[in-house]
């Protein structure tokens, strides 16, 4: 029936997207045009928190999105709707430490 479906995201959780201090530090140190690349993909995650693109790292709990080539690593607490934006940087660089 038409009409009958919701609208995407209508009836989702939202989840809260918090970032770290240091994630915050590293994410305004970025170039302005891979800055807004980079801050969108955080927001989506507040709908979709494990996208399809999104995989989950091995050796350490959390997930990681590529925008590129750069890497968002974050954790994700389903039950109080938080995800936790850890880390983020160039692929080359963002795992180690």
């Amino acid at each position: 029936m038409a009409g009958s479906e919701p609208r995407s995201g209508a009836g989702r959780r939202r989840y809260r997207v918090e970032l770290t201090p240091s994630a915050a530090r590293q994410l305004r140190k970025l170039d302005p045009q891979v800055g807004r690349r980079i801050a969108g993909a955080i927001e989506l995650l507040a709908l979709d928190p494990r996208p399809p693109a999104s995989r989950q790292l091995r050796g350490r709990p959390g997930y990681r999105v590529r925008i590129g080539d750069w890497r968002v690593i974050y954790t994700v607490e389903d039950d109080v709707l938080l995800v936790l934006v850890l880390r983020l940087g160039h692929r080359k660089d963002v795992y180690d430490g």
